[in-house]
């Protein structure tokens, strides 16, 4: 298992487009955010033990090296596109006539 080597953090601008930026280490993250906790239930092992900061939903995976953190507003809309998005593929299982 590759270890998580990049830490990116996705907001929103005030122009509605979203800034995402990368980095090396969470040191940046945490000089912005206060550590709340850390994950240690994740399904995905390489984020136990990744920090947990307020005001901001994460860890998430995202690729086999980086773990991304959201804003609340991100991960809602995000959330709300991915759930239209998979209700739209929906096919009926029932015989059509």
């Amino acid at each position: 298992m590759a270890d998580k080597d990049t830490f990116r953090v996705v907001t929103r601008e005030s122009d509605g487009k979203l800034r995402i930026r990368d980095y090396a280490s969470d040191e940046p993250i945490r000089r912005r955010h206060s550590q709340i906790g850390i994950d240690d239930c994740s399904t995905d092992l390489g984020l136990r033990g990744m920090p947990v900061f307020r005001g901001l939903i994460g860890p998430i995976p995202e690729g086999a090296n980086v773990v991304r953190y959201e804003s609340p507003e991100v991960f809602e809309s995000i959330t709300k596109e991915w759930g239209t998005a998979a209700a739209g593929r929906r096919r009926s299982r029932a015989a059509r006539s």
